[in-house]
C-alpha cells in the first residue's frame, strides 16, 4: 500500500493490479498498471490516470478501533478487502 500526496488518498497493489482509494469520497478506482512506475520502495502516479467512473463498491465501514482505523469494503466480484490504516497520536490518520 502506497499514500497519494493528497491527503486521503491511498494506493493498493493486489498482485498485478492497482486500487486508488479514496478515504475523503468513499470511491475505488481501479487503476490500469501501465500507469504506475514502481521506483524501489514508492510509485509515482498521476491523477489525470485515474478512470471517470469509480468500481460499484459496497459494504463501506469505516472503525475507529484505538490506534489505528479499520476499512472494509467489497469490490464488484465478491472480494472482500480490510485495511487498517494507522493513526497519530492525536486520533488523526497518518494518510
Amino acid at each position: 500500500m502506497y499514500h497519494a500526496e493528497k491527503r486521503g488518498q491511498l494506493l493498493l497493489r493486489i498482485w498485478k493490479r492497482y486500487l486508488l482509494i479514496d478515504l475523503n469520497q468513499q470511491e475505488v478506482y481501479d487503476i490500469d498498471p501501465k500507469t504506475v512506475e514502481v521506483q524501489k520502495e514508492s510509485v509515482v502516479f498521476s491523477n489525470s490516470d485515474k478512470p471517470s467512473e469509480p468500481l460499484d463498491v459496497t459494504e463501506w465501514k469505516e472503525r475507529d478501533v484505538g490506534s489505528l482505523d479499520r476499512l472494509r469494503f467489497r469490490l464488484p466480484k465478491g472480494a472482500l478487502i480490510e485495511l487498517q490504516i494507522p493513526l497519530r497520536p492525536d486520533g488523526k490518520s497518518l494518510y
